[in-house]
């Protein structure tokens, strides 16, 4: 496995594990800060924002690993 795609991996990874723990149900951002408890509501804001970029980091943790994969050379064993 190249380095390069292993620390990036662990990187996303890290980093995607974090903004999913950000939108806990219920919680949120506006219920840190005192906004009310609404259970159907759009996101607006920061919210939006750190959904977004959770869908980035998901990409781009998916290519992360695909692009391991196909790249991964064995060497062949005598």
């Amino acid at each position: 496995m190249n380095p390069l795609f292993a620390v990036g991996q662990i990187v996303v990874g890290i980093a995607l594990m974090i903004s999913i723990l950000l939108q806990a149900r219920g919680t949120g951002l506006s219920g840190a800060f005192g906004g009310d408890n609404a259970v159907y509501r759009s996101r607006r804001g920061v919210e939006r924002r750190l959904w977004q970029f959770t869908i980035v980091l998901m990409i781009l943790f998916v290519t992360f690993s695909l692009a391991s994969f196909a790249l991964y050379t064995t060497t062949p064993s005598t």
